[in-house]
């Protein structure tokens, strides 16, 4: 069987470039290595309609039942209870299934059906399209409109995309879902190819790291990615159910002769066969884990009771401290049943299953004189739980509650075995395990490359040879970066305030600028259409200085395909249809003498071809830059590239450029300091850089100097049955990996911030804008100075509207963003609208109480109806409906700006100069 490799959307694969440090941004942000575990855990909210808020329970509760059924305590007994809290679990799995494939003819000769199926639970999509016989090349066609099976629907003008059924019989005894495509070889269809897409995950499924492609005719040109057995199979088995007479045998091997005729179907039978291809996919399934402390003052001490939804066996590896020490030691007997000694450090207990089968549960009696309970789960030899990273801790009386509950980290020995408590000094040491396995790795890598040159030098390494090493790179980088990313730092918030002198002299970052800029993004998706908008924003430049912008941001440059510029072809002709190069010039001169840094829209993920190849495809390029298909990722399925795995995500419309390749990076580094000095940028705005690693973004910032960077990476938040999740960590932390792969070089739009206020504002739920920490919930709350925030775009607003900001709410969206910290954006469309005042209003505010992209934040109020916060304890806030006016016990707070729904304060008797 071959293996299918698991592509997915929204995240970046960067395996020839793992071993750089993370960028570590200072004072703000505290990295704390981590051992790699299959499970995350957060602490489980208690809804609360005013506010959400993280409760602790010290009063009557329901007990819980080994059998998985809520017990009523009566008042008595409940009054003993002093701690009860339940966790909430994700675990990580790794699921394992099948694609199949199966070509069989229907009712007569001419009469064929290609049936994909696939054994993964999931919503399941297949991706497809054809070639014709008389096609040159491998670009895709959509089918004919007969062979589409219902509920297709077109993507663009190459292909369909058709939704697998689920079977109403089991296969096998397991869910199976299929897409049924019939037609007619007097079609002149020469293959049809497709992938398969999940829609939940957003994760597509390939061949070999290439389409699946069915060949209908004998001499089609095998790329490595054609379909088809080698033997024939006289059943299928499952619901699908016998085929016997229809499996024919294909050829044992393709003719070996030259053969120049022209493809022709009724040159040979077409042929039947059925493959099996392993398919994985990653889940994650979530759990809770209960804790409950009863205190028997009869007896002088602790019923502890655990219980878990968690399936299979589950050991909970534990011990006791005394007073307010968190150090581990194990009580006298007795113990619950299955309880042995590790070590003579800690006990492991095997937890009793329930009756019902739904999970597992114990119970431990503690005596008077211990002050915590401290635990970790074990659920295997290779996974552990514990509690963000430290051990569970449990209270046993109420004076010992703290914060969070969690003691030192016991997870430190041989293995993923856990050992005596790790001090906080220590926690280096668990660094050297990765490193000195990853420093293994590499030295094997340096190994095979000098294989290679001396193989080179020799001229003995065949090409199969050759390319069978480079394979064995591939895997170890692919297995070093794995391990790169289970020992990756992860955020913690300890105070978003830097320990930094704000009054002294600005130091200039390309992530920050000097830290106190207002971006205006300087067009829409329609600016384009007027031929001359260089010269329109000529004539605007002095109304924009005045408004309090320090920086804009101008539209792609360069010819394009597409006239708005986002599709670039030759990149040093700046005839665009903004303006002429000269126009270019004189409005950047203009900007800059009214005081306004220029940002260029420079797209490097992807670049359009000018000539075809001898196939056919186009990927071969003009101009000054006149690459060839090396320059062209290999595993973009339209354009046939010659270069490397793309670092990052795939953009069908175009070739997408491999940054791996040294003439790409020398040419694209040439052109960016052309720009800087040519036309006098002063820096850059950074489209669809999911596309490629962010390691080449840093050598690029590096070269061209730019005074500030900005960097478009763009996916989906997370929703469950259409409604956002509370928690958009995951999100926000591929946004920070990307700037962190940048070195912290560039800053990146802020799109967490964007999707959560749109879900606050629209459903009245302001709850969403504070954290599990209490911190702004975007980028913004774990990186501010790299956080460019936004409420609209050309893409998301203007008249393409792909992502529009909830109508009439606008104001409340400018109020957060220019009263908070991060480096605010204003859409060209709100800066020109009715909203002009109170923009120009809120952006004098920012300047005079000198709000910077490191402003600290105090989150007063995140409830339903109403958020309030404190900006530097300078500024105050609120948005939405709900009531709030600052206290003027510490502060003389003065009324500053109100409007539809929001409303700011600022503190009087303070300097307000503005910032220049």
């Amino acid at each position: 069987m071959s293996v299918v490799s698991t592509h997915p959307i929204f995240l970046l694969h960067h395996h020839r470039h793992h071993n750089r440090t993370p960028f570590k941004p200072v004072h703000k942000l505290q990295f704390i290595a981590k051992k790699h575990l299959r499970f995350s855990l957060n602490c489980n909210r208690t809804p609360n309609r005013r506010a959400n808020v993280c409760s602790r329970h010290f009063c009557a509760t329901k007990a819980l039942s080994s059998s998985g059924v809520s017990v009523l305590e009566t008042s008595s007994e409940s009054s003993n209870v002093t701690f009860s809290e339940t966790f909430k679990l994700k675990r990580h799995e790794k699921l394992e299934g099948k694609i199949t494939i199966r070509l069989g003819s229907g009712k007569n000769e001419d009469c064929w059906k290609l049936t994909v199926g696939c054994s993964l639970p999931g919503k399941w999509v297949l991706h497809w399209g054809v070639n014709y016989v008389d096609d040159v090349g491998s670009e895709w066609d959509q089918p004919p409109l007969d062979m589409r099976p219902p509920g297709s629907i077109s993507i663009k003008d190459y292909a369909v995309e058709t939704p697998f059924e689920k079977l109403p019989a089991s296969f096998e005894g397991e869910l199976f879902y299929e897409v049924n495509i019939d037609f007619n070889t007097s079609k002149s269809i020469a293959a049809i190819n497709f992938v398969l897409k999940d829609v939940d995950s957003g994760c597509w499924y390939q061949h070999r790291g290439r389409d699946f492609k069915v060949p209908l005719i004998n001499y089609l040109q095998d790329d490595g990615n054609v379909v088809r057995s080698k033997k024939g199979l006289n059943i299928f088995k499952g619901a699908l159910g016998q085929i016997s007479n229809v499996l024919l045998k294909l050829e044992a091997a393709d003719s070996k002769g030259d053969d120049t005729r022209e493809p022709n179907l009724l040159s040979s039978p077409l042929q039947g066969f059925y493959e099996e291809h392993s398919v994985f996919k990653e889940l994650f399934t979530d759990n809770s884990l209960s804790v409950s402390v009863r205190h028997c003052l009869e007896r002088a001490n602790n019923v502890l009771h655990v219980e878990t939804d968690l399936s299979g066996d589950v050991v909970i590896h534990w011990g006791v401290c005394r007073g307010e020490g968190k150090i581990w030691e194990i009580p006298a007997e007795p113990y619950p049943p299955k309880t042995t000694k590790y070590k003579n450090k800690a006990l492991r207990t095997l937890l009793q299953q329930k009756d019902n089968g739904t999970g597992s549960w114990g119970s431990f009696t503690l005596d008077d004189q211990f002050s915590a309970f401290v635990f970790v789960l074990k659920l295997n030899d290779d996974t552990w739980l514990n509690c963000k990273g430290n051990d569970f801790y449990i209270p046993l009386s109420k004076s010992a509650v703290t914060d969070e509950h969690s003691g030192q980290t016991h997870s430190k020995g041989e293995g993923n075995e856990f050992d005596s408590p790790v001090k906080t000094d220590e926690a280096s040491e668990s660094n050297e395990v990765p490193s000195a396995y990853t420093d293994n790795i590499i030295n094997e890598i340096r190994n095979l490359v000098s294989d290679i040159s001396s193989g080179k030098s020799q001229k003995t390494k065949s090409k199969e040879a050759q390319e069978s090493i480079l394979q064995e790179i591939e895997k170890l980088a692919a297995e070093a970066y794995s391990i790169f990313r289970g020992f990756m730092p992860s955020f913690t918030d300890i105070d978003l305030s830097e320990d930094e002198d704000l009054e002294r002299a600005v130091k200039i970052s390309s992530g920050t600028g000097s830290g106190y800029e207002i971006l205006c993004q300087g067009f829409n998706w329609e600016s384009h259409k007027s031929g001359k908008w260089y010269t329109e924003i000529y004539e605007k430049a002095s109304e924009l200085s005045s408004l309090g912008f320090t920086v804009i941001w101008l539209p792609p440059p360069t010819d394009s395909v597409s006239p708005e510029g986002y599709m670039p072809r030759d990149l040093y002709n700046l005839n665009s249809r903004y303006g002429n190069i000269d126009q270019l010039k004189s409005l950047v001169r203009r900007l800059h003498e009214v005081g306004i840094k220029v940002l260029g829209d420079v797209v490097l993920n992807h670049r359009c071809a000018q000539y075809k190849n001898k196939n056919g495809v186009w990927n071969i390029f003009g101009g000054r830059l006149n690459w060839d298909d090396r320059a062209v990722v290999a595993d973009d399925p339209h354009f046939q590239g010659r270069g490397s795995k793309s670092s990052g995500d795939n953009f069908h419309a175009a070739p997408n450029i491999d940054h791996s390749q040294e003439f790409v990076r020398k040419d694209i580094t040439e052109w960016l300091c052309w720009l800087r000095e040519e036309i006098g940028y002063d820096g850059w705005r950074l489209d669809f850089v999911r596309g490629f690693w962010g390691g080449y973004v840093k050598d690029y910032l590096e070269a061209s100097e730019p005074y500030f960077a900005v960097g478009e990476f763009w996916d989906s938040l997370s929703y469950t049955y259409n409604e956002m999740d509370h928690n958009q960590d995951a999100h926000r932390q591929r946004i920070v990996d990307w700037i962190n792969a940048t070195n912290g070089t560039a800053g990146a739009f802020d799109v967490t911030t964007k999707g959560i206020l749109h879900s606050a504002l629209e459903r009245c739920e302001y709850w969403r804008l504070s954290d599990e920490k209490g911190k702004p919930p975007g980028v913004m709350g774990w990186w501010p100075s790299r956080a460019v925030t936004f409420i609209e775009n050309h893409d998301t607003g203007s008249t393409q509207g792909h992502w529009r900001f909830p109508g009439g709410k606008e104001m409340q969206g400018y109020a957060y963003i220019l009263t908070h910290p991060g480096t605010p954006s204003v859409f060209y469309d709100h800066i020109f609208s009715k909203n002009h005042s109170q923009i120009l209003e809120l952006i004098s505010i920012r300047k005079r109480n000198k709000i910077n992209c490191r402003s600290t934040v105090k989150i007063i109020k995140a409830e339903r109806d109403v958020y309030a916060a404190t900006i530097d304890e300078k500024v105050a806030v609120k948005i939405g409906p709900g009531y709030y006016e600052p206290s003027n016990d510490a502060k003389n707070w003065s009324f500053a700006l109100e409007g539809r729904d929001y409303k700011v304060w600022e503190v009087k008797n303070i300097n307000k100069v503005t910032q220049n």
